[in-house]
């Protein structure tokens, strides 16, 4: 009998899988037993084409030669893991190999990186799929101990690769004619324009906005406030005569409403409900919130599968619950980790519904144990976030007596409410942003009592324009963006509910990325702005490429290729037609796209005018010539903090002008920064140097001549 050849995603898993199975051999780039050899992807070995693989011609980009549309997409080894894939390449080549078992992410972009590997590869040997949400030794073993046919996940790798090949294809041929039609770097996708667009609808909204004044007439009779049901009075005159009218007569009591109401916890996290609360919490982006949780997913084993849209669990994992507890209720949470398990867990609606999850269920611990000290201060805040939700839809409900007292002063009517807490239940451990806080007042009405006018005034305000964009919101507003944009279809709304949205929980961070790395987008503190660039190229877009609804269809359309409702082929035909539209678009448009960020620098290789850009942690000089493509690094965002003011400060200036420079106005020297630090005992260790060095350095698409690199580079010999 031949042996089964097992491929993970990443390293980690692979070695994760091969303990649990008792594999020791270790070999480069594989594990292997008597039975079985684990082998693993590095992410993705294999990655659709550039288009110079099918006409080294189009390594030049020229409006001619658009649009470009492959008769038969190609896939190519990626250079920087060439080597695995030869490992993996010879694997599934061996004779006593027999069979191949699918262990990557269970999700559609897992399954995306197994099947283009065994493509490549020429592999036909018979398939199954390990489909776990924990990489836990126990997880893993069930996992093995139920292995599923492969033909079952065939439908979602033809999604995995619709969305692929469409992003390719229109992307590239959008970007490119874009691109060299106003000779600036400008990006267009599926996801990112339409995007970028909501945000220039929403500054256009706020500076549109004009404040307009109300009134709000408001008493106080027994000590209790009232609000006149009437809401607000647009009219200054109209709510002065009003008050006049009221002045003087009594309170008449004409309802009492009471009742004892019981509110079950929040739901359980999904990945994009846990990246806004990370953003709300702790000013966490979405991608930093993604890493961090595969961190805890992969290496500490602690939470499951994080990019999941479901927020239930399926019936067949209540008997798990208790052991959950018994990993995760530690420290400040063990007496209530005990008295859960003391009082026992019932499987409730409210978190268990096998008919709400999909591929995966909502984030929740695993049941191994973790020792809190061992994780990173980020790590533990997102791991507590999903401990405390998950106990808490463990816990009692909160009950509270809730009251609603209507009154009559002449022939207006008046509303008092009240709620006054029976049992704090899940709010023991945490807030609910959800529920509104009502008055807790404890004065006794009755139904036809006469109560003297305490005090009777108008509260002035003034309506408030929308608020800008945070990550949070962001998330939200891709999530429904029929919300946030205008259309006449009256069917949208049903197809946004339907679909993801923009994009889907796993994609929606690296795309915020992808527009801060590209300059479209701005932070000012917490707040999301468009740039002046992000302002035109939603403006030079086609039209059509910026709605949330053609983007929302095409989600609906990749659910019914997973569902087997749609051939992969009709999509991609629809995207082929759809790109040829857009190029021809472009090529008409009469709008030209000016540089409103132009520097009197000159760029060293090329002599034009040199931009200066602000990415989302950095500022940059960037070359205004796309072919150049010359970057410079001015400023950096540091972890470093001000001694007067405890602010971040920025790395800035070159050679021995490099100093560090907070907005208070504070200013020190980079060499008497670490002279400072070391007297102090907390100057950055090498390691720490290199992380930060390797997460400014993201931004930078291309090598450059980083002002961090240099200022740091003496801290490395």
């Amino acid at each position: 009998m031949g042996k089964k050849l097992i491929l993970a995603e990443k390293p980690s898993v692979g070695r994760d899988i091969a303990k649990a199975l008792g594999l020791h051999e270790s070999r480069d780039g594989f594990i292997e037993g008597k039975e079985y050899i684990v082998t693993w992807a590095m992410g993705h070995l294999v990655t659709l084409a550039d288009p110079e693989e099918y006409n080294p011609e189009y390594k030049t980009w020229r409006m001619e030669d658009l649009p470009i549309l492959p008769p038969r997409m190609k896939l190519v080894v990626l250079g920087k893991t060439a080597k695995q894939y030869k490992t993996v390449k010879f694997l599934l080549d061996r004779k006593d190999v027999d069979s191949v078992i699918i262990a990557t992410d269970a999700g559609r972009e897992g399954e995306l990186v197994a099947r283009w590997i065994l493509e490549r590869a020429g592999a036909r040997k018979p398939l199954k799929r390990l489909w776990i949400s924990s990489v836990t030794e126990k997880a893993i073993r069930e996992g093995f101990s139920q292995l599923k046919d492969a033909k079952a996940y065939e439908n979602l790798f033809h999604s995995a690769e619709a969305r692929s090949q469409a992003d390719w294809i229109v992307g590239i041929n959008a970007t490119r004619a874009l691109t060299v039609k106003q000779n600036a770097p400008l990006s267009l996708g599926r996801v990112q324009t339409p995007t970028l667009a909501m945000v220039k609808a929403r500054e256009e909204e706020i500076r549109a906005f004009k404040p307009k004044e109300y009134q709000l007439l408001k008493l106080r009779a027994k000590g209790a406030q009232f609000t006149h049901e009437g809401g607000r009075i647009w009219s200054k005159a109209e709510a002065d005569a009003l008050l006049k009218k009221l002045t003087g007569q009594e309170l008449l009591i004409t309802l009492v409403e009471k009742a004892e109401k019981r509110k079950e916890a929040p739901l359980l996290y999904d990945l994009t409900e846990l990246q806004r609360d990370a953003s709300n919490l702790y000013g966490y982006s979405p991608k930093e919130t993604l890493n961090t949780m595969q961190a805890l997913y992969e290496r500490h084993k602690v939470l499951t599968y994080p990019r999941t849209d479901s927020r239930y669990l399926t019936h067949d994992m209540t008997d798990t619950l208790a052991d959950r507890v018994r990993a995760a209720a530690k420290g400040d949470l063990t007496n209530i980790g005990r008295e859960i398990l003391r009082k026992g867990i019932r499987e409730k609606k409210s978190f268990v519904n096998d008919a709400k999850v999909s591929d995966h269920h909502a984030i929740i611990p695993t049941e191994e144990s973790v020792v809190l000290s061992t994780l990173t201060d980020k790590e533990r805040k997102i791991y507590l976030l999903v401990v405390k939700r998950f106990l808490a839809v463990l816990m009692d409900p909160y009950v509270y007596q809730s009251m609603k007292v209507t009154g009559k002063v002449g022939t207006e009517s008046f509303t008092h409410t009240a709620k006054v807490t029976v049992s704090l239940g899940y709010r023991a451990l945490i807030a609910d942003a959800s529920e509104e806080e009502g008055e807790e007042h404890a004065a006794l009405f009755e139904k036809g009592e006469r109560c003297p006018v305490e005090r009777l005034l108008l509260e002035a305000g003034l309506t408030k324009p929308p608020a800008y964009f945070t990550d949070a919101t962001l998330l939200s507003a891709m999530e429904n963006p029929g919300k946030y944009m205008a259309s006449e279809d009256k069917n949208l709304e049903a197809i946004l509910k339907e679909t993801s949205g923009l994009g889907t929980v796993a994609t929606r961070a690296d795309i915020i990325e992808k527009l801060f790395s590209s300059f479209v987008l701005e932070k000012r503190g917490k707040e999301i702005h468009i740039t002046e660039k992000g302002r035109q190229l939603v403006k030079l877009a086609p039209k059509e490429l910026t709605s949330p609804e053609m983007t929302a269809r095409w989600e609906e359309k990749l659910e019914k290729i997973k569902k087997g409702q749609l051939k992969k082929e009709l999509f991609i035909a629809e995207m082929t037609t759809y790109a040829q539209e857009v190029v021809r678009e472009i090529k008409a448009a009469t709008v030209t796209f000016r540089h409103d960020n132009l520097t009197g620098q000159k760029c060293p290789e090329c002599g034009k005018n040199l931009l200066e850009v602000k990415g989302k942690n950095s500022t940059m000089l960037v070359c205004q010539d796309r072919e150049c493509g010359f970057r410079k690094t001015l400023s950096v965002k540091s972890n470093a903090r001000c001694p007067e003011c405890k602010k971040k400060m920025e790395l800035v200036g070159e050679g021995d002008k490099k100093a560090f420079k907070c907005v208070c106005g504070y200013r020190e020297k980079l060499t008497a920064f670490q002279e400072r630090r070391e007297k102090e005992g907390t100057a950055m260790r090498k390691s720490e140097v290199k992380q930060f060095l390797a997460k400014a350095s993201k931004e930078n698409e291309e090598p450059v001549n980083s002002a961090l690199s240099d200022a740091l580079k003496d801290f490395f010999k």
